[in-house]
């Protein structure tokens, strides 16, 4: 499996993954501002006829782009997906603290849609299907369940970690800094 790439802004916020091609881009377009991390990536070209020589490219594991303010794919909001909430709150029910893989697992509405709720980040957690089928359309308090984690908006960061469970050492310690300090015991 070939790297995932951390691309920032030239001023050092980060965008998104790109993979190794988007990145050679950048090098080859000279639009790299300028890199950090620890680990770099030779990729090979070709043979040169002449010199006889094999031509690479290091691409390193964060890299910051000239000109680039935001992403376009870059949200205030992070997008909610099953996958992502589910790695939010680590694969386990917030019901009753079962862990499970992900074909077992469902989204929850803390108020459900029918009573005036919302697809949001703090109106959803992770239930096994046993609890959700439970809980139904009821709020909480409407049950005997109880609520073990309180549902949070991940930050930017936060999400990028989520997004992508192969960082390297350096790519997680950047992002790790820009995560809330009390959240940050969550990506160890």
């Amino acid at each position: 499996m070939q790297p995932l790439i951390l691309r920032l802004s030239q001023s050092g916020q980060p965008l998104g993954w790109i993979d190794w091609q988007d990145a050679a881009l950048l090098y080859t377009k000279q639009r790299v501002a300028w890199t950090l991390g620890d680990n770099s990536y030779r990729f090979y070209g070709g043979i040169n006829r002449q010199k006889k020589s094999r031509s690479y490219l290091d691409i390193d594991s964060i890299v910051a782009a000239k000109g680039i303010v935001k992403d376009k794919n870059y949200r205030i909001t992070p997008l909610l997906t099953n996958r992502e909430l589910f790695r939010r709150d680590q694969h386990t029910c917030l019901y009753c603290l079962a862990e499970f893989p992900d074909s077992e697992l469902t989204r929850d509405h803390l108020i459900p849609i029918s009573r005036g709720g919302r697809d949001v980040w703090t109106n959803v957690v992770t239930a096994c299907r046993r609890c959700n089928q439970h809980k139904a359309d009821n709020l909480l308090q409407e049950t005997n369940l109880k609520l073990y984690a309180v549902p949070y908006t991940p930050n930017y960061a936060e999400w990028l970690i989520l997004r992508n469970r192969n960082l390297t050492a350096d790519q997680m310690e950047f992002l790790k800094a820009r995560c809330p300090k009390e959240r940050q015991h969550l990506f160890s």
